[in-house]
């Protein structure tokens, strides 16, 4: 599968951007889907995530009650719907995918596929 993140862009605090990831391939629904984002001088994180058939999400705790993923298998393609925005959520966000157990969902090494990132700008 490849994948095609775009949606970012630059936004006032407290306003919203949604992020789509397009998967190439048919057995998108096969992968378990993440998105991931990386500010300037640290590391990647873990953002969100949803299992195959979009029954269950998992968020980081600073994105809880502000984020929502979602998934639309017929269009092979994951959404990221950010609200609420703050200047913490500055970075590039990246989607992917893995093949892994939805119990390692969160770890960075179990996604085999990612995306090129989308650039998330929040001004204060």
């Amino acid at each position: 599968v490849q994948l095609q993140a775009s949606g970012g862009g630059l936004v006032q605090a407290g306003g919203s951007l949604r992020l789509s990831c397009a998967a190439s391939g048919r057995t998108y629904n096969r992968y378990v889907m993440g998105w991931f984002r990386q500010a300037p001088g640290t590391e990647r994180e873990f953002v969100a995530c949803t299992s195959r058939n979009g029954g269950s999400t998992d968020y980081a705790d600073s994105v809880k009650g502000r984020f929502t993923i979602s998934r639309d298998n017929a269009k092979n393609t994951v959404y990221l719907q950010m609200n609420n925005l703050k200047p913490e959520d500055t970075a590039v966000y990246y989607c992917a995918a893995s093949t892994s157990i939805w119990g390692l969902r969160a770890r960075e090494s179990v996604y085999g596929t990612w995306g090129q990132g989308t650039l998330v700008t929040v001004s204060s």
